[in-house]
């Protein structure tokens, strides 16, 4: 199955169960792409969590960004972002 296919779906999952703001889904989304995937390292999950706070936007939005970005390059990006904020746009 293709990556941003893959990203688009987990995202969704996500999107779909984040109630409670960006902080609420940080769990979430570090089960699945590091504990059940293994798509990237703690370390990495840590790292993206940092940058994220840091830019300006939805802490969870800018997560989905950056963690597609690492996996699948900026189409797993678009992927993850598009998957995280499908379900609250509809």
């Amino acid at each position: 199955m293709n990556m941003a296919w893959l990203l688009f779906i987990t995202f969704l999952k996500i999107g779909l169960l984040s109630i409670g703001g960006g902080y609420a889904i940080i769990p979430l989304i570090q089960e699945q792409v590091v504990e059940k995937s293994n798509w990237i390292s703690g370390k990495m999950f840590t790292d993206i969590i940092t940058i994220s706070q840091m830019t300006p936007g939805p802490l969870a939005v800018n997560t989905s960004t950056f963690v597609g970005l690492q996996i699948g390059g900026v189409l797993g990006a678009l992927a993850a972002t598009i998957g995280c904020i499908f379900c609250g746009v509809i």
